[in-house]
């Protein structure tokens, strides 16, 4: 049988749409899907290609999904944004167990040296909702929001100990569906025979049965051990060892906790000697600390939803699709201390009506994206599947890749060349690493990867002043304005204004500036009207790494 494709799989969720099923939220989550699969950038062609939607469809989708801060119109190219992380920070921030117990995950990774994850099940595979990754020439690529086919990893294993006849049933179809993995971009696909077709058909069967029954082996081998063994299931030269962290509610497997290694550093068979007795320590702690944790404290929910998407269509007109719009904002209505809702809790929290809310919780419970909450009457809970939207490709960024668009439009607005910078270790120098030049013929090039005396340079200063040492008069001046000057100190006819980019903490992490010639611009000028664009820019590049920091790492350069 030929794979399944993803182009199928969503062809055959449309042809069993419900009756009540929001069509326009069906299409754009599909867009959001293709993106997501696609490394986060498309044309809008190729989207046409991949959806198999016309291209006006697609034009007033991706505006909408633009006009929600979820993708940009890059030149030819959309490109997905942090803004889209908000859907994958909800489901994250409502499961409770990258908060509770990434902490454990991150010091367990620092005491092995090695790469450690935590993974969900989601239906017959498994999705990573953690990553301490170490920072190697060979390292392990998962990203957060990766989902794997359960059979090909050790996590699966596990889950599968759980599995009912239904699941098994469920796996097996999608196991013929699909034998090449084709569904999963996360992993290689399993290769091809070079054979004629009736041999390749015989001998995928044949491969299948060996698959399937190696899988149920280990199963069995999970249930009675209670942990897993990866041995390059994956691809060569991939390990891992695993073990089941359990809800202390009901018993059942809530993740599992992975080493993952390479057998140049640990060979399989000698994971459960060297690295599984720390891991199954770390995996009680992270038990204790699911008994101990406090009833979560509901976060703010989302206001004025429903009115922002009735103003956007009112100034948008036909290129802005409302009922996208407010199909999305549902998902943003769960979160911490929200992770179960009610229909009602739903409309409360978005402003729209019940029948608005009722339908998009039916789409989105036919597209896999909620469920019935386990433990709730009629309540609605996220899935793992929220991850699909956007979130991977977004969770290996870096506050340079982060701040470039927004100091591209600053340029442009100003007419002036903008910079981000950071402070050296030693806080002596600081290091440029993103720039957006403009078309002067007199302008400031440094290029990234430059270092500067922090002292002399109006980004050194701004960073220095946050720094908890003994503060100059002048430092200290700086940081009660919030923003610094650098008049000629560097370079004769050159003038410069900086504020710092602060991080979740409110720790300045970097600083962004907008430099400028002496004979365009005084300094009250630089103050007066480069200053309020520069500090709304800083604000536009927080707000990301806001967003994009909740749950992964984001580095600094």
């Amino acid at each position: 049988m030929p794979a399944m494709t993803a182009v199928d799989a969503d062809a055959r969720a449309g042809a069993g749409e419900p009756a009540e099923a929001v069509g326009p939220l069906v299409r754009g989550v599909g867009v959001l899907r293709r993106l997501s699969g696609a490394g986060g950038t498309l044309s809008p062609s190729a989207l046409e290609r991949a959806t198999g939607l016309a291209r006006s469809t697609v034009d007033r989708i991706t505006a909408t999904l633009a006009r929600m801060d979820y993708v940009r119109l890059d030149g030819r190219d959309v490109v997905l944004t942090p803004g889209v992380m908000d859907l994958g920070n909800a489901y994250l921030a409502a499961l409770r167990l990258p908060a509770l117990l990434g902490a454990r995950a991150d010091a367990l990774a620092d005491e092995l040296d090695e790469s450690v994850s935590l993974a969900v099940a989601d239906r017959d595979g498994i999705r990573f909702i953690h990553q301490a990754t170490r920072r190697r020439a060979l390292s392990v690529s998962f990203r957060i929001g990766d989902l794997l086919p359960a059979e090909r990893t050790a996590p699966g294993a596990l889950f599968a100990t759980e599995w009912t006849e239904r699941d098994w049933a469920h796996w097996r179809t999608r196991r013929t569906g699909d034998p090449r993995d084709t569904a999963f971009p996360a992993v290689p696909p399993r290769p091809e025979p070079a054979m004629s077709h009736d041999t390749t058909e015989a001998m995928d069967a044949a491969v299948d049965a060996t698959v399937d029954a190696a899988f149920a082996d280990r199963v069995r081998a999970a249930r009675r051990d209670g942990w897993a063994l990866d041995d390059q299931l994956i691809e060569p030269g991939l390990v891992a060892v695993s073990a089941p962290v359990h809800d202390p509610r009901t018993g059942r497997v809530a993740c599992v906790a992975s080493v993952v290694s390479h057998t140049s550093r640990h060979p399989a068979a000698d994971l459960p000697t060297t690295l599984l007795p720390r891991l199954r320590k770390a995996v009680a702690a992270m038990e204790a600390d699911l008994r101990t944790a406090p009833p979560p404290e509901p976060g703010p929910a989302p206001a004025g939803l429903a009115t922002w998407t009735t103003a956007s269509k009112q100034e948008l007109g036909r290129d802005f699709v409302e009922s996208l719009a407010r199909g999305l904002t549902v998902l943003t209505a769960f979160g911490a201390g929200r992770s179960a809702l009610s229909l009602t809790d739903v409309a409360r929290a978005t402003g729209l009506s019940r029948a608005t809310a009722r339908r998009a919780l039916l789409t989105h419970e036919h597209l896999g994206l909620v469920t019935t909450a386990a433990h709730e009457d009629r309540a609605y809970a996220l899935t793992p599947r929220v991850l699909d939207l956007g979130f991977p490709p977004l969770t290996r960024t870096s506050l340079p890749r982060l701040a470039e668009p927004h100091l591209r439009a600053l340029a442009e607005r100003v007419h002036e060349p903008t910079a981000l910078a950071v402070l050296t270790a030693d806080g002596t120098e600081i290091q440029y690493t993103a720039g957006a030049a403009t078309s002067r013929v007199l302008t400031v090039r440094i290029p990234v990867g430059a270092r500067l005396p922090a002292a002399a340079t109006s980004l050194g200063r701004v960073l220095l002043a946050d720094t908890d040492d003994a503060l100059s008069p002048k430092l200290a001046g700086i940081r009660a304005q919030g923003y610094a000057l650098a008049d000629e100190e560097l370079e004769s006819g050159l003038r410069s204004v900086a504020v710092p980019v602060r991080d979740r903490t409110g720790r300045a992490v970097a600083a962004v500036n907008v430099a400028t010639h002496a004979a365009r611009r005084t300094l009250e000028d630089c103050v007066r009207h480069l200053l309020p664009a520069l500090r709304a820019t800083a604000d536009d590049i927080q707000r990301d790494l806001h967003r994009a920091s909740r749950f992964t790492q984001v580095p600094t350069t």
